[in-house]
């Protein structure tokens, strides 16, 4: 095998330590040539979809793929923007801000990009770019609260085929989860208070999560317990009672059992006895997509206003805002202070300190 090496590899550099946060992904355009192409890498990952690998061939070649692609460019189409998928910008505009913040706070050898578990710019393109940078120390954080093998696991998937190509391996953190740090939970119950400053308090708050089969929870997945633990965590800092929150999953696929409750299902059933207002936030997402933006906001909204509600609000994502790149920076700031101020760093910086003063 042939590795890949840095050809801008000096012996006489100073070592940087590289920050990448990640996301899902999103298709190039809302086009189905493009859905078709974004669809196909992201059903095809056996840790999104755990069936027999030649059944499923055939069920995503002969029928999804041929389906599924023009009805989400419909879909994609009613979010896209002038500045492209929602999730792309916003992400964008998350490493810009952490960028700034970080190197704020520990100079300018510190590298922060972004990439996408599918689509484009793909992990392994963004790592080689970090490597030619001269980053030696690689802290991973996908922008995944709550741990799930289908995004957590399937970044470090992504990850690991990276760096198995390269000839020089950066030590590597690799962050699991994130679902009860204190400045996250911060974050959100203080963008849910902002929103009930402007807009009044719903009867209900509902924190909708997206949903995984049920088979993946009895075979060991902590995601449906992490978001429950999200969930009581914001309440507890709302002062919220046990009557006046719901935790809920959303975007089922497939017919087999997905994790309840089910948010569409309990949207109409809360109509159906009463309740007249409700507010949805998204705990689990870190930036608004096709999924918060179209179906939470409006498909969800359609569900509960024609089953007899009256109001119904969708509180945005987190995405860039300062308290959310302050709550990321905190998450990071464990791992970066024991790499950036490592004895062997420190020593290194001195070691090349003294040299290019010989030089000279």
């Amino acid at each position: 095998m042939k590795y890949q090496g840095n050809s801008a590899f000096s012996h006489k550099q100073i070592d940087k330590v590289g920050v990448l946060i990640t996301n899902l992904g999103t298709p190039d355009a809302p086009k189905r040539k493009q859905l078709r192409a974004y669809l196909k890498e992201f059903l095809s990952d056996p840790r999104v979809v755990e069936v027999p690998r030649l059944i499923w061939w055939f069920i995503l070649n002969l029928v999804i793929l041929n389906i599924r692609p023009s009805r989400s460019a419909k879909a994609y189409a009613t979010v896209w923007t002038e500045r492209g998928s929602p999730l792309m910008f916003h992400t964008q505009d998350q490493a810009v801000d952490l960028r700034e913040k970080l190197q704020q706070i520990h100079g300018d050898n510190i590298v922060v990009e972004f990439a996408m578990r599918y689509g484009s710019p793909s992990i392994d393109s963004v790592i080689d770019k970090m490597l030619q940078q001269g980053v030696r120390k690689l802290v991973v954080l996908p922008l995944y609260p709550q741990y799930c093998a289908s995004t957590t696991a399937s970044t470090f998937d992504a990850v690991a085929a990276s760096l198995g190509k390269k000839r020089w391996m950066p030590e590597l953190q690799f962050i699991t989860h994130y679902h009860d740090q204190a400045d996250y939970i911060q974050a959100v119950a203080d963008k849910i208070r902002a929103h009930w400053q402007q807009n009044g308090q719903a009867e209900k708050l509902i924190f909708s999560y997206h949903g995984i089969p049920k088979r993946y929870l009895t075979n060991g997945d902590p995601y449906h317990c992490e978001c429950y633990k999200t969930s009581r965590l914001i309440a507890e800092n709302l002062g919220l009672a046990k009557d006046q929150h719901f935790t809920s999953f959303q975007s089922r696929f497939g017919r087999e059992e997905w994790l309840k409750p089910y948010t569409d299902f309990s949207l109409k059933q809360f109509a159906a006895e009463g309740v007249k207002s409700v507010q949805v936030v998204c705990p689990g997402f870190s930036a608004d997509c096709l999924e918060t933006i179209e179906e939470v906001a409006v498909e969800n909204r359609d569900y509960f206003l024609n089953a007899g509600g009256e109001s119904y609000q969708y509180i945005e994502a987190l995405n860039a805002e300062p308290a959310h790149i302050d709550a990321m920076a905190q998450i990071l700031q464990p791992y970066l202070a024991n790499m950036i101020n490592s004895p062997q760093n420190l020593a290194q910086r001195e070691k090349l300190a003294k040299s290019l003063g010989a030089e000279k």
